[in-house]
This record gives C-alpha cells, structure tokens and sequence, in this order.
C-alpha cells in the first residue's frame, strides 16, 4: 500500500484516540447537565485534577511494582479521589443553585475553577509535571509501515468500553434508569417520591469521576498544568453541545467527529485549526438547534434572572449616588494619583461594556457567554486602524463600534433563532471563533503577542486628557443605551423576554427585535473596546477569552440587573477588587473565585437589588 494511505490511516487512529479521550471527559459533562441543568464549568478542573491526582499516586504505587495492573488501580483511585471531591461541591454549593438561571450556575461554578486553580498552584506549584508512561504499553506498533504508540491503540478501546459501561448502567439498573428519567423529567422523578439530593450528588459523583478518569489517562501523553482545565473544558462543551445536551450517543458520535476534524484539519486548513471545532458546533446548532441526537424537551428555556423593570422615578438618595458618582470621576484625576486614574479609566470603560451586556440580558433575556467578542473585536479594529493604516485616533473610534455591531448582526441572526442553554451556547461558539481568528491570524493580528503601539491622538495623550475622554464617551453611550431600553423599542424587548408567545400575538416581531438588541449591544461593548485599547495601547487575544465574558457577567450580577446603573456600580466594584485588592495577595484566585460564589449565593440581586430591598423593608413598598 502506498505511504499516502498509511499516513492517513495512522493520522485516523490519532483523531480516534483524541475522539476517545474526549468524550470520555464529555460524557461526565453530558450526564451532569441531563439530570441537573447544571452548566458546570467546573469539570475542566475536575479533569486537571485526575491528571494531578494520577501524577502523585501512579509513581508512588509503581514504586511498589511496574506493573500495568497498579498503573491502571492508581488511574481509577485518581478518578474515585475527584469523584468524591465532585460530591463536595455538589453539597457545599449546587444543592443551592439547582433552581437559579444559568448565568449564575456558570458564574459560581467558575469560581470554582479560580479557587481550584489557586489550591493546585499552591500544592503541587507553577511546574508542569510529566507522568509516567504506562508499563507494557511504553512501545510502538507497526501499522503499514507506520510506527504508532501501543498506549493511543488503549485509548482508542478504552472510549467504546466507557460507552458500553454506562449504557449498561442507564440500562440495566435501577440508578441508571432514575438517571434517564430525571434526564427527560426530573421534576417528575421528583414528584414519584425519588430522593433527588441522593440522585443528584450520585450524578455529580460518575460525572466528576469521568472528568477524573480522562484526565488520570493523559498523564503518559502530556504533563499536568494549572492550564488544563480552560483548555479542555470549551472542547468538552463543544462535544455535549453538539451531541445534544444530556445524550451519552450523541457526546460519543460528536467525539468523533471533532476527533477526525482535528486530526485531519491540521493538515488541510493549518491556518484555522482552532476555529474548525467551534464552525462545526455553530453550524450543528444552526441546522439542528437541539444537536445532533438531542431532544427539545432535554433543555427548556430555563427561568431568567430577574431584568430591567419598567421605567421608574429616581429617589433623592439614588440621584444623589449618581451625582456623586460623577463628581468622583472627574474630580479624581485632580487628585489622584497615575495608578488611581488608570484604574478609574479602566472602570468606566467596563462599566459600559457591562452595561451593554445588561441590556442583552436584562432588558432582552438574551443570556450571553460570550460578549467579550464584541468588546475585543472593537479593539482589534481600532487598533488594526491605527497601526497598518495610520488612521487617527478619532475615526478609528467611530469605526470600532460599527465593526462590533457588524458581527453581532452577523453573529446574532443565527444565535436569536435559538433558545436557553443552546442560544447561551451558540454565542459562546461564535465569541470562540472570534477568539480563534485573532489568535492564529499572526499576519494581521500578531497571533498571541497582540498588537503594540495603539495610542491615543496627541491632544489625547495625557492620561488625564483621555480620562476625561472616557468619561465623556462612555457616559453618553449608557445615556443613549438607557434611553433605548425605556423607549417603545426597550418595551418591547422586555415583553418578549417575559413571554415571546404573548408578544408575538400582540403583533411584535420578537426575532427581529432580539436580532436589533443583540447588534445594539455588541455595537456598544464594541465602543468600549475601542476606548480600552487607547488606554493601553496594546491589543491581544485575551480582550475575546472566556473569562473576561465571565468578568463582564459578574459585573452585572454584582451591581443587580434589575437598575439600569446597577451593572456600571457592579463594574466598579468588580474591577476595583481585582485590580486594587487582589495583587496585594498570592491567592488572588482563591479570593475571587469565592467572592463570585459569595455573590451568587449571598446577593443573588447584587447589590442594587440588596438596597431595592432593603428600601423596601423601609419604605413598605415592593423591593
């Protein structure tokens, strides 16, 4: 046969051994959502924890003997070590947040991947650690003439052997049958008298085992890092989503397809690797909005965070606050020092941005995973402007947020066709891609070192000067994004976030409202963006991540997105914490991981709800 097919067949065995791993991983993710509806973004650090758990027990029972048996024994005790840890969380903190909106399971289960990643720094350090390589599978096989490890041939059997295991156990016993049947209905599994806190911790025990599992069974191909978990959790919510949230079937079937995207991508499309897996997921959801072998009913539109009121009278004392507020900004660069000013900048930029993110959420229930895309993507296309064009500061301004509202058009027409997790899902895909482009367009975006040199206009150089610019710009954006929410248009997206089956017989057309907010919003995070690469003059992949989108939806739970202002307060005080507070400590992770877990458990309102309620109690009025 000749060297072409073998090359390709071997290059296949890869993508099934990368197609195994993963959905491995996945399929914890798959059960822990079918049953709970929890989105836990935590399971990335259940599996940097297996790989952790296995570098520290393998070596020291292959110390006792190198044989295969006591390697594999140390990979499931590793695995039973985080399911337990699973357990934990699951009675410390999901038991109380089963039944609450989306945005805040995913906000404090990210806590609990900044703590755990504070807590693996501090007890197995900044070093990756290589594992050891499994006795009797440390050889190659010879496949046509092409050399292939014996262990990636384990790997391959070991993710249909998984499937069959858990199809048994959905099958054949009465655990697995509750465990399908909440899938379907859990509230009435409940209804039938089911212990669901036992059910439930039982799910969070297999789903943090498998995360546990595939994690322990890499450590003789990569070395454990305190960057595992980001970087595996996004692939595993792409193969649940494609799947179909809650379908083990669909999770396997999705594994491998990205497993031979991935495999073969690299060799036909280099350049766009990274933004092959998440098109794939966006094109799925577009054609399939309940993935491939998901049902409708697997995810109902889950009960939104409470929004954006109708519009209300200011009291004195919250006028006061405002005025305050904007005598504090321009008043401090007077007497505040650089740092003070740099911060204050820093936060009336993310306090629009947050504020955008508000009117998507609280105003239209569009609950966004992604909305740092559009804050980055002003940024790049400012600075873009003003470095390889030579454009002034000025119109590179105007052009960020029309480039921002650009995409979310583009990006939103298919994302509001969608509905709950999936709609919240897509636009973590599409906010994916941005990302993936940004990184690996080194031509134009300078890939991972970013951009340098983006630096405000001459009249604007001075960091006071452009303070002031700031606040000027940033302030006229919510004023206008504060009249639109209580315009007849801002009415209307609030009645089809309360009822979309109301509105529609009222006669408004709700997909295109929500498709006209989700580009109103992302024009507006666009403009933020803009003014945010002035401020440092430097762009780079990290303004599109996963965690500043998770940044900006702390932002708005802290502040309360039942006020218009509360998200600009929730970005002073989320940024102030961060950048004032935590450098002065190590564990700043650890600090903020739980502060976000505080707010979601203590301040579900934020903090402009605890005052509406508090005011409340005072005045006798309603909260």
């Amino acid at each position: 046969m000749s060297v072409e097919f073998s090359f390709l067949l071997v290059q296949a065995l890869s993508g099934l051994a990368s197609a195994s791993s993963l959905f491995i991983i996945a399929s914890g993710l798959t059960l822990v959502f079918g049953v709970t509806r929890i989105v836990n973004f935590a399971h990335g650090s259940f599996y940097m924890l297996g790989a952790y758990m296995a570098v520290t027990i393998v070596p020291w029972l292959l110390q006792i003997e190198r044989s295969p048996t006591l390697f594999f024994a140390g990979v499931l005790i590793s695995a039973a070590v985080v399911g337990v840890l699973g357990v934990a969380m699951e009675i410390l903190l999901l038991r109380r947040i089963y039944k609450v909106p989306e945005l805040f399971q995913l906000l404090a289960t990210f806590g609990v991947v900044l703590m755990v990643q504070d807590a693996v720094l501090h007890i197995w350090g900044p070093l990756d650690i290589a594992g050891p390589r499994a006795p009797g599978l440390r050889h190659g096989v010879m496949i046509l003439d092409q050399r292939f490890p014996a262990y990636e041939l384990f790997l391959i059997a070991a993710g249909p052997v998984v499937l069959g295991l858990l199809w048994l156990l959905m099958h054949k016993t009465r655990f697995g049958i509750l465990l399908r049947a909440a899938t379907r209905d859990r509230e009435m599994v409940g209804a039938l008298g089911v212990n669901q806190a036992l059910l439930f911790t039982g799910t969070l025990f297999l789903g943090a085992f498998l995360a546990g599992l595939g994690g322990a069974l890499q450590i003789p191909r990569v070395s454990a890092s305190a960057q595992m978990d980001l970087a595996i959790i996004t692939e595993a919510f792409v193969v649940t989503v494609i799947g179909g949230m809650g379908s083990i079937g669909g999770a396997f079937l999705a594994a491998l397809l990205i497993g031979q995207l991935q495999a073969f991508g690299v060799l036909i499309f280099p350049k766009i690797t990274l933004v092959l897996v998440f098109l794939l997921m966006a094109l799925v959801l577009v054609v399939k909005p309940w993935g491939l072998l998901g049902r409708p009913e697997a995810a109902p539109p889950s009960a939104m965070p409470e929004g954006i009121a109708s519009p209300g009278r200011f009291c004195v004392f919250e006028k006061l606050l405002v005025a305050l507020a904007l005598l504090v900004a321009a008043m401090l660069p007077l007497f505040g020092d650089a740092y003070a000013v740099k911060v204050a900048t820093e936060v009336l930029i993310f306090g629009l941005a947050a504020f955008s993110l508000n009117f998507l959420v609280g105003n239209g229930g569009i609950v966004s995973f992604g909305h740092a895309a559009y804050f980055g993507l002003g940024a790049y296309a400012s600075g873009l402007l003003v470095t390889k064009l030579g454009m002034p500061m000025e119109p590179a301004l105007i052009v960020a947020p029309l480039a921002s509202g650009f995409f979310a058009a583009l990006f939103g027409f298919f994302i509001v066709r969608l509905q709950g997790i999936y709609l919240a899902m897509l636009t973590l895909a599409f906010a994916q891609i941005a990302y993936a482009v940004c990184f690996q367009w080194v031509e134009v975006t300078g890939g991972d070192n970013g951009i340098v040199g983006v630096w405000p206009a001459p009249w604007a150089a001075s960091r006071i000067v452009y303070h002031y610019l700031v606040l000027v710009v940033a302030v006229l954006g919510i004023i206008a994004l504060r009249h639109v929410i209580y315009a007849p248009f801002g009415a209307s997206l609030r009645a089809a976030r309360d009822s979309a089956a109301r509105a529609e017989a009222i006669g408004i057309d709700v997909r295109a409202h929500r498709w006209l907010g989700f580009t109103i919003a992302g024009a507006a995070a666009g403009l933020a963006g803009g003014l945010y690469a002035f401020s440092k003059g430097s762009i780079d992949p990290t303004l599109l991540g996963i965690p500043l989108s998770v940044d900006f939806l702390a932002m708005i739970l802290l502040g309360g997105m039942q006020s218009v202002v509360g998200p600009v307060l929730g970005a002073a005080a989320f940024h102030s914490i961060k950048d004032v507070f935590m450098p002065l400590t190590d564990h700043w992770r650890f600090l903020l991981g739980a502060s976000i877990i505080a707010l979601v458990l203590i301040f579900p309102r934020g903090l402009g709800g605890a005052y509406a309620s508090l005011r409340a109690r005072f005045t006798g009025g309603a909260p």
